[in-house]
């Protein structure tokens, strides 16, 4: 490291409660994305929240407790804003200490340059290089935007960030006010559920829909996850991937020797994504591996730079889909329970690549107090949130098959999908579906 940028980084580094002393009443404080969210800094906010007022706190996919948030339980002081719920996010939510932010993920670039104002951005970001960077690690996103913005940046740093290789990376020395060493106490780890029988079901079916040289998009979840499971045992080979979260199955599609990513046009042989959530294995796998490549969130997931790609599959879930075909995957009623995140750019660039699939996927049922209720309604509940229209919904998949809706009418769609409905429901389905005039005669 040159003399210069050593004697800089010195002069920069400060105790966390020195860093968070630039927070000033009225502020809009911003703490990024996922394992990107600091933790030293947010105790040392957290530590003199009461001495403030009015400020606004913007994240997204907290993955640890924000000591700040919890540390004004009334919300007297500041007021926690999210682009995308996680679990932590969601029961804040419940408390009335979280509110949801709209957004199409991949324009979170946009909306920071174009629309936003930052006080002070407090990120968790590797060491600094030779070269005077804090690399981005598993929080690509939207942080260069973040960082370009801010008044005032301040990167906490921790050996445990994977340093990644792409572009829009890092913030150099240069552009950051403060910087704090953190202990190396590890990311916070993200555990999917293991897939049981009915997740398994819906993944093989869409695992047989996936051919060779097919360029993957995977969500989160049980079900995502589980084709890529059952991708490694399968024939199918030369996959690519294109996604927006890197998680753990991808690991276990690249160690099979499954993925090549030698029939992408964009980032020929290398794994493209602009944030992981997953195990600390994961977090090593990424770790200056040159067989992938992250870059920010309007990289990967504009509808324009997907469909550049041949035989994109993107694989989604729902919560909840009409017999027209509009789906809910981020709220139940008025409760928020996640957000749009990238499915609807997914969906929308799946469609337009050649060759393109792009699936919906839920359980037919759920259970809520006791009583079994389906997934799959007549008309979607008039507090749910419709996250993709009936106009960009391509195949649908529960246990009980799959339908693509493209082409179809409303009659042919509301057939199709009482078809993918649980039997406890399909007779009462088919009566509302009368009684709204979304089937047509006996016989179509």
């Amino acid at each position: 490291m040159a003399s210069g940028l050593a004697a800089e980084l010195k002069r920069k580094t400060v105790a966390a409660d020195a860093a968070v002393a630039a927070v000033k009443s009225g502020d809009w404080i911003d703490y990024g994305f996922g394992v990107g969210q600091p933790d030293l800094i947010d105790q040392a906010l957290a530590a003199r929240v009461a001495t403030l007022r009015d400020v606004k706190l913007r994240g997204t996919l907290a993955l640890r407790a924000r000591a700040a948030v919890e540390a004004d339980p009334e919300g007297r002081h500041l007021t926690y804003l999210s682009w995308y719920f996680s679990g932590l996010e969601r029961k804040l939510h419940d408390r009335n200490l979280c509110h949801h932010i709209p957004m199409n993920f991949g324009e979170a670039p946009g909306y920071y340059r174009r629309f936003i104002d930052v006080d002070v951005a407090m990120i968790k970001t590797a060491p600094m290089d030779e070269h005077g960077f804090f690399n981005f690690g598993g929080a690509v996103t939207y942080h260069k935007a973040l960082t370009e913005k801010a008044r005032v940046v301040i990167v906490e740093t921790d050996p445990a960030m994977p340093y990644v290789f792409g572009v829009e990376n890092g913030v150099h020395l240069s552009g950051v006010d403060y910087v704090v060493e953190a202990g190396g106490g590890g990311l916070p780890e993200l555990r999917n559920p293991p897939a049981g029988p009915l997740e398994q079901k819906i993944a093989q079916l869409i695992a047989a829909e996936i051919e060779d040289r097919a360029c993957l998009q995977i969500g989160i979840g049980a079900m995502p996850n589980a084709v890529c499971e059952l991708l490694a045992d399968s024939p199918v080979k030369d996959l690519g991937v294109h996604t927006e979260m890197f998680v753990d199955s991808l690991v276990t599609l690249y160690e099979a020797g499954k993925v090549t990513g030698a029939h992408k046009a964009l980032d020929r042989f290398q794994m493209a994504y602009c944030f992981a959530a997953g195990s600390a294995k994961m977090y090593d796998f990424l770790n200056r591996n040159a067989a992938c490549v992250a870059g920010p969130v309007d990289y990967t997931n504009l509808p324009h730079r997907i469909m550049r790609n041949d035989r994109v599959v993107a694989i989604c879930n729902a919560a909840q889909i009409d017999l027209t075909g509009q789906a809910c995957a981020e709220s139940a009623g008025v409760r928020q329970i996640s957000g749009t995140g990238g499915q609807l750019q997914f969906m929308r660039g799946a469609y337009a690549s050649q060759g393109g699939k792009a699936f919906l996927c839920l359980s037919s049922t759920y259970e809520r107090n006791g009583r079994r209720a389906s997934r799959i309604v007549a008309r979607i509940a008039d507090s749910n949130i419709v996250t993709t229209p009936r106009t960009d919904v391509m195949y649908v998949v529960t246990e009980f098959g799959i339908v693509n809706l493209k082409g179809k009418s409303v009659p042919e769609r509301a057939r199709a999908l009482i078809g993918l409905a649980h039997p406890e429901f399909r007779d009462e389905l088919e009566r509302t579906a009368r009684e709204y005039h979304l089937l047509g005669p006996a016989h179509f």
